[in-house]
């Protein structure tokens, strides 16, 4: 496969990416839990095991290690999320399930070159998602709501990353970031009296709107058995979502939280692997996504400057995995991943439309060669049930009471690997 023939594929990808019509994904909150179908089969672990060429999405200057390779994957993403509400005296109450919209399959590709001198080019596609429900009986229908309710929220990133070696052990990588992102709402009609754009708060079909950020990362080999990795990605800056201005604080600001974290990877012999990730999700910089309801009785109405959001606070994740090279064509993966819960108990109401609670995620998987310079891999994971139950999360005005929100995730996943060095 030639070059030009290699970037045509990796356009193509990319159009059919960003064209796709749903988007959900195993999540981190609503990052996405692992980066290519290698790291997703250990537990999401990349930032100092890089395997395929996705990993320059966890880790930019992964790129020098990787040869050239192309990677293309599959995902078929099947979550399970609603909500029970008790105690309400508006007429609430009930158990609601926001599953109208299921299963998702989803896409991702990556490319990766050397370009001789210590240095490495490559471009990835992945996406978050996650804030995706769609409840076909309307928890709010009490309230005078029609239609279904939910959200969806699409993001895709575009990273064209470049890495160079600075001795024979060290490197460093930069992928400026763009990010395709679409989001719309049904279904929550009687909040548009609490907004400061009533018309532009639901029932206005998908918005789209465009970002810029940049992610920079290291990686170091210690000897030949221990490698360490480093990552920074800022907060992405998007367009406003005007459509939705008077949903979300800042007149439709939406951006893309920034995050930070490092791992370590250990070759315990010549056929063992364990691997382990630290990251650090800062979503309470995005003041759409992290700013409280509160505000909004204390007269801030929904689309403000400081206007209520979904009240997401910042999250630890942990990542542990381990790949086990069984034979010469064959190579087995497991892990775990532990997440912070980003949905406080007292913010479970709004976030009926959006449960990223998920906490555990478990995952296995196996990677096939099955011809010198072609790859299989497949991996499954499951991310059990998890419930935030609400505490005083319905304020009176709206009758009180509590909403307890739930969210369970069973993934499979199937990637090709091109391998041209």
């Amino acid at each position: 496969m030639t070059i030009c023939r290699r970037a045509g594929v990796a356009l193509a990808f990319t159009a059919c990416a960003i064209a796709a019509p749903q988007a959900a994904y195993a999540t981190d909150g609503y990052f996405l839990n692992g980066m290519g179908a290698k790291a997703k089969g250990a537990g999401g672990v990349a930032i100092a095991l890089p395997e395929d060429a996705v990993a320059i999405a966890a880790n930019p200057a992964a790129a020098v290690d990787l040869g050239e390779r192309l990677d293309i994957g599959l995902e078929v993403f099947v979550p399970d999320r609603g909500a029970q509400i008790s105690g309400n005296a508006a007429g609430l109450n009930g158990k609601w399930s926001g599953n109208g919209a299921n299963p998702f399959v989803l896409p991702e590709i990556a490319y990766v070159r050397p370009l001789g001198d210590g240095f490495a080019a490559g471009i990835a596609v992945t996406g978050n998602g996650g804030m995706n429900t769609n409840y076909n009986a309307n928890p709010f229908a009490s309230f005078g709501a029609t239609g279904d309710a939910g959200v969806n929220l699409r993001q895709i990133f575009i990273t064209p990353t470049l890495a160079a070696r600075v001795s024979g052990a060290h490197s460093f990588g930069v992928s400026p970031i763009i990010v395709v992102q679409s989001f719309a709402v049904t279904g929550i009609q009687p909040f548009t009296a609490a907004s400061s754009a009533p018309t532009l708060m639901t029932n206005n079909g998908d918005d789209w709107s465009i970002g810029a950020g940049v992610r920079v990362g290291y990686l170091g080999h210690f000897g030949k058995a221990v490698s360490l990795g480093a990552f920074y990605q800022s907060k992405v800056w998007a367009g406003r979502f005007e459509k939705y201005a008077g949903l979300f604080a800042g007149g439709g600001d939406f951006d893309v939280p920034a995050s930070w974290g490092f791992g370590l990877s250990v070759k315990a012999g010549d056929r063992l692997t364990f691997g382990a990730d630290y990251k650090r999700i800062e979503y309470s910089g995005v003041a759409s996504v992290g700013n409280p309801l509160a505000p909004l009785f204390a007269g801030t109405p929904f689309g403000a400057a400081i206007g209520p959001g979904f009240g997401w606070r910042d999250i630890d994740v942990v990542k542990f995995g381990a790949a086990y090279k069984a034979s010469d064509a064959l190579t087995l993966r497991a892990g775990y991943g532990r997440s912070d819960n980003p949905v406080p108990a007292s913010e479970t109401f709004l976030n009926l439309l959006a449960p990223g609670v998920v906490t555990d995620h478990f995952t296995a998987g196996a990677t096939v060669r099955v011809q010198e310079k072609l790859e299989l891999t497949g991996y499954i994971l499951r991310a059990p049930r998890n419930t935030v139950r609400g505490a005083s999360s319905i304020p009176l005005p709206y009758g009180g009471g509590e909403a307890n929100v739930h969210l369970a995730e069973t993934a499979v996943g199937l990637s090709i690997g091109f391998v041209f060095q």
